[in-house]
């Protein structure tokens, strides 16, 4: 996917659109910031009490007073400490329910996009828009913006008193501020700059980890193993390099800081010893600037870096938002989700029965990122319980005519019509509900076979699920299994064999009782016994079924009504299998190889 460019200056346009994920927690923020303000109250007056102790015991030396002095100190330090707690409580509060709500808005998106959106966008993109970049902005939003409030006012605060107490010891302290900006300002761009390269390295460690993990199989088998090493010590490289300047940029950056702090509390102690000694002020006052000397440079660092993690953060956002505003390529129109409801709100019982009478009527259409039609003024008429099977070779464009028969596309002209509607008419859930698929290497949850099985209709009894397996003949694999229904079929359905999990995928499509079935046929990788049981189970669902079949072997299709040949993206040949023979076209060619190749595997094994 195309690199997103990440905001360089503050946008209040960008952080707007997080008011909705926001607004619910208003109270909470409230909270936090107005108890914030007491904790800014609290930590710029604890050295006025510092400096009160020295001046009223210390320097005259006396207990006189103490006590209320001790107890007034004593409830601040505790008003503090609640203060404290409640902010924290408050602010995790934020957190935890903007990261809930901004995980789960983009989990409901996820599943109104189109199927498209999937093919073009890697997953990895998809879980670090989900999870990386959710956890960045419910950070900032709990803790960056009210600490950001804390470090300004706390600054503001500590200037006002000390320009009360002695504006000239307040000019020290003031005269140094710009250069720790200056200085921060500069080592934050960068550091924030390298931060960034890291996060983006980092992303590729985590996509060639898992692409190491999930491509074990192919990895050992081609003996890549010294090639994935190279390529993975190369990210590593350089991710080490990004945090090599990193880490120099902080180990330079903080001793100019500490060097400026302790260089202001120098100049303090000593002009303001002097005033001391000349009576123009008093000791305590002088500790007061002390300890506001010492204290003041940390909350303008934090300022700074608070500030680039905004900036930064809006990057997050627009990947964030860029997510939840994607369209869908099809949608039904607002009449249509009106009265038959959309995919978080479903209204089933508007829902028609569906006989399964497809036809398409001078259809023309092209793939949305392509140029060419790979349609054009096609007509086809599928009565209801017809098998068409769809032929050609690899990347032919076999799943072109299914994915507008199931409106995973629309046409570009022309109509697709279901039992004499336009499709459009209707819900597109309510098509996908009556379309059963079984894919060439079918998806199993994880979970057991029995849970799998059921996902094909989840109010289904036991009794119902284990009739599904029967009527497929799953239920011999099923049974040969150590703990049978109650098997745990692994991470996508790992533990299971490509066979079996293609049988368990018949019985969830025939639980589900849909109208159309969907096989992408392949059976080259599968021992004899099994592919018999996954004819037989073939059989069975095509049975009385308008079906649509993605045909690898040839030898399987001859009993279908209607043969789709399919090249370059274009059908070049319909028919039966006797008409197409006696044409001695594209079918002819491709039946007559395919067959010398399984008879020529026959006599060499």
């Amino acid at each position: 996917m195309k690199k997103e460019e990440e905001s360089k200056n503050f946008s209040f346009r960008i952080w707007k659109k997080m008011l909705p994920f926001f607004r619910p927690y208003y109270r909470y923020f409230a909270t936090t910031v107005s108890l914030n303000v007491l904790l800014v109250l609290m930590d710029v007056l604890v050295p006025l009490f510092q400096s009160y102790a020295i001046d009223h015991f210390i320097v005259p030396d006396t207990l006189d007073g103490i006590w209320i002095f001790a107890v007034i100190y004593g409830l601040a330090i505790v008003l503090q400490t609640i203060s404290l707690f409640f902010s924290v409580r408050a602010a995790i509060h934020i957190e935890m329910h903007v990261g809930k709500d901004l995980k789960r808005a983009q989990f409901v998106h996820l599943q109104k996009l189109s199927f498209s959106y999937y093919n073009t966008t890697p997953v990895g993109y998809i879980h670090a828009r989900v999870m990386s970049d959710t956890l960045k902005i419910a950070t900032v939003l709990a803790w960056g913006l009210v600490d950001m409030f804390w470090a300004f006012a706390y600054v503001i605060g500590v200037f006002g008193i000390m320009f009360v107490l002695n504006f000239r010891l307040a000019l020290i302290v003031l005269l140094v501020v710009p250069f720790i900006a200056v200085l921060t300002v500069f080592f934050q761009r960068r550091m924030l700059f390298w931060n960034r390269k890291i996060r983006e390295t980092n992303s590729e460690i985590t996509g060639a980890f898992n692409e190491g993990i999930t491509g074990v199989q192919t990895s050992k088998t081609l003996v890549m193993e010294d090639l994935n090493d190279q390529a993975f010590q190369e990210i590593t490289k350089r991710m080490k390099g990004g945090s090599m300047t990193l880490a120099r940029l902080t180990a330079i950056y903080m001793p100019v800081i500490l060097f400026f702090s302790s260089m202001v509390t120098a100049f303090v102690l000593v002009r303001g010893g002097y005033f001391v000694q000349e009576q123009l002020i008093a000791l305590g006052t002088l500790s007061v600037f002390l300890s506001y000397a010492v204290g003041i440079f940390e909350p303008i660092q934090q300022l700074a870096r608070l500030l680039s993690d905004l900036i930064s953060c809006q990057a997050n956002i627009e990947r964030v938002t860029n997510l939840l505003e994607q369209k869908p390529n099809i949608t039904d129109s607002p009449e249509v989700q009106e009265q038959y409801g959309d995919a978080m709100n479903l209204k089933k019982e508007n829902w028609e029965s569906i006989k399964g009478d497809i036809e398409f009527r001078d259809v023309t259409f092209c793939y949305p990122d392509g140029k060419e039609n790979v349609l054009e003024h096609f007509n086809l008429k599928i009565p209801a319980g017809t098998t068409v099977a769809i032929v050609g070779d690899t990347g032919a464009g076999k799943s072109t005519i299914v994915n507008l028969a199931g409106r995973f596309f629309e046409p570009t002209k022309g109509q697709i019509l279901i039992d004499g509607r336009d499709y459009r008419e209707r819900s597109q859930l309510w098509l996908h509900s009556q379309i059963g698929y079984v894919l060439q290497n079918p998806h199993l949850f994880s979970g057991t076979i029995r849970e799998n099985i059921r996902y094909g209709r989840l109010e289904a009894t036991d009794e119902e699920i284990e009739e599904a397996a029967r009527r497929v003949s799953a239920d011999k694999v099923i049974e040969k299994l150590e703990k049978g229904y109650d098997t745990d079929v692994g991470e996508g359905g790992n533990r299971l064999s490509t066979g079996e999990k293609q049988l368990i995928s018949f019985a969830r499509a025939i639980l589900a009782k849909p109208a159309v079935f969907v096989l992408d046929e392949a059976t080259s990788s599968i021992d004899t016994w099994t592919e018999q049981l996954i004819q037989e189970a073939t059989d069975m669902l095509l049975r009385d079924h308008t079906s649509f079949m993605i045909a690898h072997r040839l030898s399987t299709v001859r009993g279908a009504d209607i043969i789709l040949v399919m090249k370059d993206g274009k059908i070049v040949e319909q028919g039966n299998h006797r008409e197409l023979i006696q044409k001695k076209g594209a079918y002819y060619q491709l039946y007559s190889r395919q067959f010398e190749e399984e008879r020529m595997l026959e006599v060499f094994g």
